[in-house]
Order: structure tokens, then C-alpha cells, then sequence
């Protein structure tokens, strides 16, 4: 069918970019250091595209695939990964149970939201520490943008 009207067949969508997405991984990885994790960290953008990533030396390496999948959940539904299982406890058990077996879905602690002036603009995942330690580390990661908490993990420009 012909286009009978002249708006636009596309819309912008932020992204962080990659300056951002290293600072981001550097801060994470310095904060784990601190703490005497080995980790991997991801940031994805918006689309859940990776933007950056570092392995530590030592961090498990079933954790490289995990880190970035918490990243690229938390990017694309906006939702820590940690608060999945309180956000679905009002749900069918077939949404509980499914949801959770989706490629690339992690719904446990270490993934967030990186989002900018209430626009979500990628996801942050650590994966090697404990959930909490996943957790304070990849706020590391946010606190380096600028970007405080807002909740249990969800984090916006303060």
C-alpha cells in the first residue's frame, strides 16, 4: 500500500554511547577490584546491542554469556533483573514459569537499567560475585555516569 501521508517510517532512539559504556565498565570493574571479585561486565544499548565488555582475569567464564544477558534483560524491559520474581508473583503461572525460559531472560540480581532523563538508553550486567555483589557493582558502573539508584536498582540522571 502506498505511503499517502509524510510522516516519518522512523523515530529516534537514544543510545548510550561508548565513551559512556566504558566509563561505566571501568567504574564496575574498579569497584569489584575493591570488593576482591573477579567479574565479567556488560553494557548493551537501547536495542541490547553490546557497547562494551571486560572479562576480568579469573572471572568465571560460564559468567561472560551471563553478565551480558543481564545486560541485554534489564535494556529491554527497563526492570532490574533482581525484581523479576517480585514483578511476576501477580502473574499467571504460566507467564511466572515462561517468561523465565526465554533465550537470554535472567531474572536474578546483577542487571540494570541505564537510564537518562527517563529515557532507557542500554542495560549494565556483572556476572562472578554473589547476586549483591553483582549488584553494588554494576551501580558502580551507573554511579559513574552520573546516575544514582531510584529504587531497588533502577537508576536515572539526579
Amino acid at each position: 500500500m502506498p505511503r499517502t501521508s509524510a510522516a516519518a517510517l522512523s523515530v529516534a532512539q537514544p543510545v548510550i554511547d561508548a565513551p559512556a559504556a566504558l566509563r561505566a565498565v571501568e567504574a564496575a570493574v574498579r569497584h569489584a577490584t575493591a570488593l576482591g571479585v573477579r567479574v565479567n561486565v556488560a553494557v548493551v544499548d537501547a536495542a541490547g546491542v553490546p557497547a562494551a565488555f571486560v572479562r576480568m582475569a579469573g572471572a568465571p567464564l560460564h559468567s561472560v554469556d551471563i553478565a551480558t544477558d543481564k545486560a541485554y534483560t534489564a535494556a529491554s524491559f527497563g526492570l532490574p533483573t533482581g525484581a523479576w520474581h517480585a514483578a511476576l508473583a501477580s502473574h499467571s503461572e504460566a507467564v511466572r514459569e515462561g517468561l523465565v525460559l526465554r533465550p537470554r531472560f535472567v531474572a536474578f540480581g546483577g542487571g540494570l537499567p541505564i537510564v537518562e532523563g527517563g529515557a532507557r538508553i542500554g542495560g549494565i550486567g556483572v556476572s562472578g560475585g554473589s547476586e549483591a555483589q553483582d549488584e553494588a557493582i554494576a551501580q558502580a558502573g551507573l554511579r559513574a555516569l552520573g546516575l544514582v539508584p531510584d529504587g531497588p536498582g533502577r537508576a536515572d540522571a539526579h
